[in-house]
């Protein structure tokens, strides 16, 4: 476990009204890719803490990354105030969803901003060039919202073993314009894309409800053991 201060060193925006923030590390700063870490910062003169899971992966240096929706929270709002070099300070890190090539076949189901350790996790797959075969099943509402989908697409075309499903969900997704999928994640939908699904670990990560639904639909609808699902629920966001 370590805990230093450090700076912001860039915000990037990545869809609408969501940011990644990043903060000057050590190169010697190390953490499993999935993992999460406390972030704090000064709100009129007082230090205020969350924690965030870590966007980038562990073989990105130089560096470490959350990334947010930007709601009206107060905490939110301070961290959108934020000017490049300003102060944080970083505890890390911790968390057990976390994927380091122990599995041969896994599949993401994920959710808007629970996409955040997903994208860590496939980035240090892909740099680190593991054999392990990824179907990510990511939904979102529109198809302004998809978040890292350049990174996302870019690592899919680079990589024939992992594959990313989009699927929009707002009845107001143009479907002439869209060519992927629509609806929530299923289990019809896991089937027919994965039909090996009985021989996948599945990581489930997103909002609370949507952590729950699908967990009860990979147990009981498909009739997978315990030990192949591993779930992060993203409450509050």
């Amino acid at each position: 476990m370590i805990e230093f201060e450090t700076e912001l060193l860039d915000v990037i925006e990545r869809a609408q009204g969501v940011k990644s923030f990043r903060f000057k590390a050590d190169n010697s700063v190390d953490f499993k890719a999935g993992q999460f870490f406390f972030v704090t910062i000064k709100i009129d003169g007082a230090e205020r803490t969350k924690h965030f899971s870590f966007s980038n992966s562990p073989t990105e240096k130089g560096y470490v990354e959350f990334t947010k929706r930007i709601t009206e929270s107060e905490y939110s709002k301070a961290l959108d105030r934020l000017k490049i070099g300003d102060w944080a300070k970083l505890k890390m890190p911790y968390g057990s969803f976390t994927l380091e090539g122990e599995h041969k076949k896994v599949a993401f189901l994920s959710g808007g901003i629970g996409i955040t350790p997903i994208r860590s996790i496939i980035k240090f797959v892909s740099d680190s060039k593991l054999s392990t075969d990824i179907i990510l099943f990511y939904g979102n509402g529109k198809e302004k919202d998809i978040i890292f989908r350049r990174d996302l697409d870019s690592m899919a075309s680079s990589n024939k073993s992992i594959r990313v499903i989009y699927t929009l969900t707002s009845k107001d997704a143009d479907n002439k314009a869209w060519l992927g999928k629509t609806g929530y994640i299923d289990r019809d939908m896991i089937k027919d894309e994965a039909p090996d699904f009985s021989e996948r670990i599945f990581y489930i990560c997103g909002p609370p409800a949507m952590v729950e639904s699908l967990d009860n639909v990979l147990r009981n609808e498909l009739n997978l053991p315990e030990g192949s699902i591993k779930t992060e629920r993203f409450a509050g966001y």
